[in-house]
């Protein structure tokens, strides 16, 4: 019997991305999906009008975060997550190395970005620092500048250890890390971080942002992106 039915093929399940343009998670996601060619539909999410507070979001992530990721009948989130499982399923390119030790220090790079640097200055941290503790911008920036220089200043030393070119921050291929690195990057710029204490991060983040799947997936690339319409 023709196990793809009377009516042919079946067609493979449809990847989806519920993505914000400035979500670092996201952006994380997207150039994962770039870098392997894969098609994808994305379903915006705009945080600051609380979409992903909504209960049609909520019902796919009860967490209320960005990114989503569905394939078919399966759901995902969580950034790192779901580049390891479109790793897994799409191999090519291979974001996390065959050999035990580099995959291992990529996913501890990877972390550091995401747990160390990241967590402490997303969203809902700074609008709870101003809404509940009554910060000001001046000093939610200082909050934010100073958790990513001191995240930064040990994955500099980690890059300049691991990092055998200034491309990539394991060794001489691209991994899970890097993907984690320039939208982090790209967050330091947008709160004026001071980055001439990070020369390897970045010529690392310089020589990954020159390549397309890395600009195609950049925040002003984003069909949702409304830089012009907000001021933050």
């Amino acid at each position: 019997m023709n196990q793809e039915g009377a009516s042919g093929p079946t067609a493979p399940p449809v990847l989806r991305l519920f993505t914000y343009f400035r979500s670092s998670a996201s952006y994380r996601v997207r150039i994962a999906l770039n870098l392997k060619g894969l098609a994808y539909e994305p379903v915006y999410r705009h945080l600051r009008y609380d979409e992903h507070l909504a209960p049609d979001h909520l019902s796919l992530n009860p967490e209320g975060l960005l990114p989503v990721l569905q394939h078919g009948d399966v759901t995902l989130t969580q950034s790192l997550a779901i580049i390891e499982y479109l790793d897994e399923l799409f191999p090519v390119p291979r974001l996390l190395p065959t050999d035990a030790v580099a995959r291992a220090q990529a996913r501890a790079l990877a972390q550091s970005i995401a747990c160390e640097i990241h967590a402490p200055t997303n969203l809902r941290v700074t609008r709870y620092l101003k809404s509940a503790m009554g910060q000001d911008a001046e000093s939610i920036g200082a909050w934010s500048r100073h958790w990513m220089a001191l995240g930064f200043t040990a994955l500099e030393a980690r890059a300049v250890a691991l990092s055998t070119g200034r491309r990539y921050l394991v060794g001489d291929s691209m991994t899970i890390a890097d993907l984690c690195l320039v939208p982090q990057m790209y967050n330091a710029r947008r709160q004026q971080l001071d980055l001439a204490p990070f020369p390897t991060l970045v010529a690392i983040s310089g020589h990954l942002e020159s390549l397309p799947a890395f600009a195609a997936a950049a925040p002003e690339a984003q069909a949702d992106c409304d830089l012009p319409r907000t001021s933050d």
